[in-house]
């Protein structure tokens, strides 16, 4: 699925988070968003979810608006933020419960989903007693569980361990092989390198400039 962004704009008490951003991400594409806290990568991952009403602006995804009162965007998952589960849960749990929303996916698949972001389906703990890292991983299982065609990820290596980071980049992989859209926000810029085909800088709400490898290797542009 195609993302268009329109002089999109967001402004909180007279702060503008988002100014006149412009930017398209083509499908099959995964797009990096790098820059300092505040930003507004996320506030930007907000407005492409339909989880914020834009000041003014436009973001369309295959050709439809994403606004207030529309449709929520199908086939789309996310991880914005820190995840959020039912304490009283466990993880196998918590997906099977989302999972019943729709009926598009079963316990089989959901097992091995637990398994493939590095938790055991077995295991009896509680959401509550899990571990910023353990969350962290519940949260990716939860964007990525019914095959969606657009993913959105911020920080999502964050409070994981180097075994951590690699399963997301498996992920990433997994999902550009299948044909999604991923638009992630990382700070570790190495890791951002990694697995992104356009890295995206935004400084104080706006896109400075969109580099597209190879560039950014040749260039070494390791300062944004």
């Amino acid at each position: 699925m195609t993302i268009r962004i329109e002089e999109l704009s967001k402004n909180y008490h007279g702060v503008d988070v988002l100014a006149r951003v412009n930017l398209e991400i083509p499908t099959g594409a995964v797009v990096g968003l790098h820059g300092v806290n505040g930003s507004g990568k996320t506030m930007l991952m907000r407005a492409i979810c339909g989880l914020i009403r834009p000041t003014s602006g436009h973001v369309y995804i295959d050709g439809v608006e994403v606004r207030a009162g529309a449709s929520y965007p199908k086939r789309l998952g996310m991880l914005i933020e820190g995840p959020a589960f039912l304490p009283g849960y466990t993880a196998l749990e918590n997906l099977l419960l989302l999972a019943s929303i729709r009926g598009v996916v079963g316990e089989d698949y959901l097992r091995g989903l637990v398994t493939m972001v590095g938790l055991d389906p077995d295991d009896k703990r509680k959401y509550r007693k899990f571990s910023l890292g353990m969350k962290q991983r519940l949260g990716i299982a939860a964007a990525i569980m019914e095959e969606p065609d657009i993913v959105v990820l911020d920080e999502p290596t964050n409070a994981l361990d180097t075994s951590g980071v690699a399963m997301v980049k498996r992920v990433v992989s997994l999902l550009r092989d299948r044909g999604a859209t991923v638009v992630l926000a990382c700070h570790d810029f190495a890791v951002l390198k990694d697995l992104s085909d356009q890295i995206v800088h935004i400084a104080e709400g706006k896109i400075d400039e969109a580099y597209v490898f190879p560039d950014v290797i040749e260039e070494g542009y390791e300062h944004v």
